[in-house]
């Protein structure tokens, strides 16, 4: 039975990647566009970062405190050829739950759906651990069921208020009006922030 770190070498090996734009999507992309003036030295964790799309327009926006989390070292390999110029220190290969930091913003873009659904109870500790008391949790959920037994594995508003209410102040969770043409009706943006320390 392969391990998780040799499925997803697999797929990047075999270019069994379907979830890949070829760039920063655009809520995303939208989203750092609003945060770059002001927030360009937060430390931050892209988990599941793949080919890097996001950690390069962050770079090119002027961030300067990036991990890119993943377990492919094929995929990375594409991204450091294809950008060069990206700070060596910002690629990590590491499995998501084993990662020790701490964060003042995380970026999720399909990673969420990338994982079984089994770990979702475990992702939204993980993730509420990783942050600084006051720091976010951005990014896309699917608002679909795919019936799929393999990733990606879809969910609901409904599903992700209870699994995130708990531990997170759900600031905005919202059907995005500026999804790509494949994915219009079915993605979530949302920013989900863990509360600060009394």
């Amino acid at each position: 039975m392969k391990t998780e770190a040799e499925y997803w070498e697999n797929r990047y090996e075999n270019g069994d990647t379907g979830w890949d734009l070829g760039e920063v999507s655009p809520p995303l992309k939208a989203y750092f566009d609003q945060i770059a003036e002001h927030e360009s030295g937060k430390k931050i964790l892209i988990p599941g970062a793949g080919y890097g799309y996001e950690a390069v327009y962050l770079w090119k926006k002027g961030f300067i405190d990036v991990t890119m989390l993943d377990m492919s070292e094929t995929a990375f390999a594409k991204a450091k050829k294809e950008h060069p110029n990206l700070p060596k220190a910002w690629f990590c290969i590491q499995d998501f739950f084993d990662h020790q930091e701490s964060y003042d913003l995380i970026i999720e873009q399909t990673f969420f759906c990338a994982l079984n659904p089994d770990l979702r109870h475990a992702y939204a500790k993980k993730m509420h651990d990783l942050l600084k008391p006051g720091g976010k949790l951005i990014g896309l959920f699917f608002d679909k069921n795919f019936g799929r037994t393999e990733p990606p594995y879809g969910g609901s508003r409904t599903e992700y208020q209870k699994l995130f209410e708990t531990i997170f102040d759900i600031k905005i969770m919202e059907k995005c009006y500026n999804s790509i043409k494949a994915r219009q009706g079915s993605e979530l943006f949302f920013i989900f922030e863990k509360p600060a320390e009394n």
